[in-house]
């Protein structure tokens, strides 16, 4: 069955796919889409895409989890009403707007934000990951396309990591058509910041990796691997039909290195780690077979860090897991979080309320406009509620994806790629601002959105119906050509 390129067939749901493709595909693009014109254009295309979103393939699972996000967005609004009103329900008044008050002598309209109207401008990138992960449910149910988004990240991906190094190399001062001003011996690609590149190409790498890993193991003959053939079996495939695949996987890999990014690249070979030992458990020996392949996939990892992550190692070795001052910040944001607990201090106004709670012994140089923990900010600028809500979605995008992992056979690295890319993003946003940054959300929200749509079992292809019952999709030990 050919998946790319696609055969296209017309139906109204077919914009909707093609411009979920499209802003996946190009997000990241204008430097890592963290202007706020990028983020509004975005979020225009995909909120066209959600009116023509197919809803034929969606099952009672599906329109669960659409209600789940639809608690969320409630929550969101609610919060937002509270930091935007001049008459908030329940959220008290921030004491800094009458300190002001009796300062300048004249009267101030309080409100319960530290920066009046900014929870409305900071809602963008927000909306466009809900946007997104809608989609991708949407969109998801269908397997073709929930495929074909998967290939699109992976090349695209693929593609800003040949032009981060081909750049590095050729013009190491500029980001596309502007100067270069910081990580000017880092590859970055289209990114302004190289952990968040370095997240981005792990995480292609990681969906890379599992492509691979299924053609390969959809060539094999046995229903379970005998390993003392499979050399042999890999051999006999055409490099011409494997070259590219490789070649694509490399050049992630190398751009990834070259950011010199510790956490990025750390957290990157664990997903990758984790992803094939996952992958391939059926066909790991039931005893020792797990361990044996973490043990076999950390010495890769640990050997591809020798050769290609010097840069990663010294940053290890001069400034060991983190820097003090990102420790001192997140010191600094728990005490924002003790004073603003309910509510927060307003969406998008860490940059304003950190500066009184700044740590002395955080280097005077520069301005903190992040956290550079992810959870830490959002509950500081939203307060606890609504974080814990956040963090129990999580919780439960999570779960899904494992039963997608442990119950599917075909089809698997669907799931099982948007569950090791949301491991590795989630864990590096809560040591940076992984997830804060468009460019690199909103394709892997969609690429969440698939994950969870393919975790359960697809209603058969046209025609099937009379071959083989809906249940028998996904049984164990039934094989099907991709």
């Amino acid at each position: 069955m050919r998946l790319w390129p696609p055969t296209i067939r017309w139906s109204w749901s077919l914009p909707a796919a093609f411009i979920l493709f499209f802003v996946a595909a190009s997000a990241p693009f204008p430097f890592g889409s963290t202007n706020d014109l990028s983020i509004a254009f975005w979020c225009l295309c995909l909120g066209i895409a959600v009116i023509f979103a197919p809803t034929r393939d969606l099952r009672t699972p599906h329109l669960w989890l659409l209600a789940g996000i639809g608690v969320i967005v409630a929550a969101y609004a609610f919060v937002l009403h509270e930091q935007l009103s001049d008459h908030p329900w329940v959220a008290p008044f921030q004491p800094i707007w009458k300190q002001a008050s009796d300062l300048l002598g004249v009267p101030i309209a309080p409100s319960a934000s530290i920066v009046k109207n900014e929870a409305f401008f900071a809602l963008g990138a927000p909306l466009a990951n809900i946007l997104a992960i809608v989609l991708g449910i949407t969109v998801g149910a269908d397997r073709m396309r929930a495929r074909r988004l998967l290939w699109v990240i992976a090349i695209s991906g693929a593609a800003y990591a040949l032009y981060g190094v081909a750049s590095f190399l050729i013009e190491p001062t500029m980001i596309l058509w502007r100067d270069k001003t910081a990580y000017l011996g880092s590859v970055t690609g289209t990114f302004i910041n190289r952990n968040t590149a370095a997240a981005y190409f792990g995480s292609c790498a990681v969906i890379w990796m599992l492509l691979i890993l299924e053609d390969v193991r959809r060539r094999l003959p046995e229903r379970r691997l005998i390993w003392k053939r499979v050399w042999r079996y890999v051999s006999d495939i055409p490099t011409r039909e494997m070259l590219p695949k490789v070649s694509a996987l490399m050049i992630c890999l190398i751009a990834m290195f070259m950011t010199g990014s510790r956490a990025g690249v750390g957290l990157s070979l664990l997903a990758m780690i984790v992803a094939v030992t996952l992958f391939l458990r059926r066909d790991l020996p039931r005893r020792t077979g797990i361990l044996s392949s973490l043990a076999a996939s950390t010495a890769v990892a640990l050997g591809l860090i020798y050769l290609l992550g010097g840069r990663v190692s010294n940053r290890f070795d001069l400034q060991g897991l983190a820097d003090e001052g990102r420790v001192e910040a997140w010191r600094s944001t728990l005490k924002i979080i003790g004073n603003n607990s309910w509510f927060g201090t307003g969406m998008g106004t860490f940059r304003w309320a950190f500066p009184p709670y700044r740590s002395p012994h955080i280097s005077i140089y520069g301005v903190w406009d992040r956290a550079h923990s992810t959870p830490l900010e959002l509950t500081s600028e939203v307060g606890i509620p609504l974080t814990l809500l956040v963090g129990l979605a999580w919780s439960v995008m999570f779960v899904v994806l494992a039963r997608g992992i442990f119950t599917r056979r075909r089809d698997v690295i669907i799931p099982l790629a948007a569950a090791a890319t949301a491991s590795l993003s989630l864990l590096h946003s809560s040591l940076d601002f992984t997830l804060q940054i468009p460019g690199y959300s909103i394709p892997f929200f969609a690429l969440f959105g698939v994950g969870l749509a393919q975790s359960f079992r697809s209603w058969p292809a046209r025609g099937e119906e009379s071959r083989s019952p809906m249940i028998e999709l996904d049984q164990p030990g039934t094989r099907f050509p991709d």
